[in-house]
């Protein structure tokens, strides 16, 4: 029996799942008035973007989700929630923050997501799939428990694109024979870049665009025009 080409290192899962549980926490803790989380909620939505991405990569692969495996995924997505609640007031105004740790965390589970993929032996495709599944599950799960739109399908977001372009980058580097761990960090660092990019400078899609356009039209037109008072 052949050995799998790639294990996830314990401390990169557990580091992907303690930042993502700082992210989920952070966002969480952002919101007031009647959508305003109490300390069960916040660390909830931080457990759910620690360990979502990982539990969906692993059902989608039929193997046993590694998350469960120990209590080490769960005591860090909790401990690193709560981190993220007491630094919700220093960050608050550093919406950077947020942005830098959303986009590095969907390149970490993204990579790790296809390199386990490539080392069950699925072809690049169907590892890419699972790779961009693993990177954006975690959010799409907190989005529908929040009852918030979707992120992958924010105008400007690419969120879906930058980890599917990470995933990519990294799949093909590996057919043409690059070491995985190589190529999964330049994987990471092409969904980063292309996350944080987009947000900067507001890049969408073209259909995205028009869709947002379609919609301030609508909008628009529904406003009441009042003519100016007569001299």
């Amino acid at each position: 029996m052949t050995e799998p080409l790639f294990s996830i290192p314990l401390w990169a899962d557990l580091t992907a799942v303690g930042l993502g549980g700082v992210q989920g926490a952070l966002f969480a803790s952002g919101f007031r008035g009647q959508r305003r989380l109490d300390l069960l909620g916040v660390t909830i939505i931080g457990i759910i973007i620690g360990m979502g991405g990982g539990l969906i990569r692993d059902l989608l692969l039929g193997v046993a989700p590694a998350t469960l495996q120990t209590n080490g995924y769960l005591l860090t997505a909790i401990a690193a929630s709560l981190v993220g609640m007491l630094l919700a007031n220093v960050f608050q105004r550093l919406n950077r923050v947020i942005v830098i740790l959303d986009a590095l965390v969907i390149g970490l589970f993204g990579a790790f997501g296809t390199s386990k993929a490539l080392a069950l032996g699925l072809p690049l495709v169907p590892a890419v799939f699972v790779g961009a599944c693993s990177a954006v599950g975690g959010s799409v799960l907190r989005d529908i428990m929040m009852g918030l739109p979707v992120a992958i399908m924010h105008v400007g977001s690419l969120y879906a694109v930058a980890a599917g372009a990470g995933c990519l980058v990294l799949g093909v580097l590996h057919v043409f024979g690059v070491e995985i761990v190589v190529a999964a960090i330049v994987g990471i660092t092409v969904t980063t870049v292309i996350r944080i990019l987009a947000v900067v400078f507001d890049v969408s899609l073209p259909e995205q665009r028009m869709l947002h356009r379609r919609k301030v039209a609508v909008e628009t037109a529904a406003i009441p025009i009042v003519p100016p008072p007569a001299d």
